[in-house]
């Protein structure tokens, strides 16, 4: 098994690889999730910008209409449906939780519209809970290196709960997301400059 030397030269690459989404709360960080899918980091950073501004709380956040809401994330993508989960989002966390973004991971699956990777992200990174989501990059270079063998980011993230120690897994979880954007690109890997070609299952599978 290579899983120990993987693990160690990620760590080598990124000592300090952390999250590209700005934000100052929990809460903060919970809306950042949600309009990250299928949108940049940068993207979202641009646009939380303004927003949190002026609506950075749920309470504030309520006081827009889902279409003063969809202005400001328009050019996040999926407008509608993010809209729609950041308001019912809200909702749930003043009426059940106090305001307050619930630290725990299966009261944080509970808000409207949380599903596991948002879940895990904002359990892992504000509550400093141990959890791996599973995004494009993690789900791409974590099969590729053959620290997972699976279809889906659900097994996926089964699978690298197994296979990486729980007290790495939100470390781990950043070292793959910089990893496949610096290196194991989608379309374009650079596997000749890669330092991890040796343990690579894609990369030995093409040479």
């Amino acid at each position: 098994m290579n899983n120990r030397e993987i693990l160690s030269e990620l760590e080598r690459l990124y000592p300090d690889a952390q999250p590209a989404l700005k934000y100052k709360t929990p809460y903060e960080l919970l809306v950042a999730v949600i309009l990250s899918a299928q949108c940049t980091d940068e993207r979202v950073n641009k646009v939380t910008e303004v927003l949190f501004k002026e609506h950075n709380t749920p309470e504030s956040m309520l006081t827009l209409s889902q279409e003063e809401l969809e202005k400001y994330i328009f050019s996040c993508g999926f407008y509608r449906n993010k809209a729609a989960h950041i308001l019912s989002a809200s909702k749930d966390i003043v009426e059940k939780f106090g305001g307050k973004v619930p630290s725990d991971h299966a009261q944080l699956k509970s808000l409207a519209g949380v599903g596991q990777k948002t879940a895990n992200v904002v359990y892992a990174v504000a509550f400093g809970g141990d959890a791996i989501a599973v995004d494009t990059h993690v789900f791409r270079v974590s099969n590729r290196l053959g620290l997972a063998h699976a279809d889906t980011p659900e097994k996926t993230e089964k699978q690298l709960n197994e296979a990486i120690p729980k007290k790495d897994w939100s470390r781990a979880h950043h070292w793959l997301i910089y990893h496949g954007r610096r290196v194991c690109h989608s379309q374009k890997p650079d596997c000749a400059n890669c330092t991890l070609n040796k343990y690579c299952q894609y990369y030995n599978t093409k040479n």
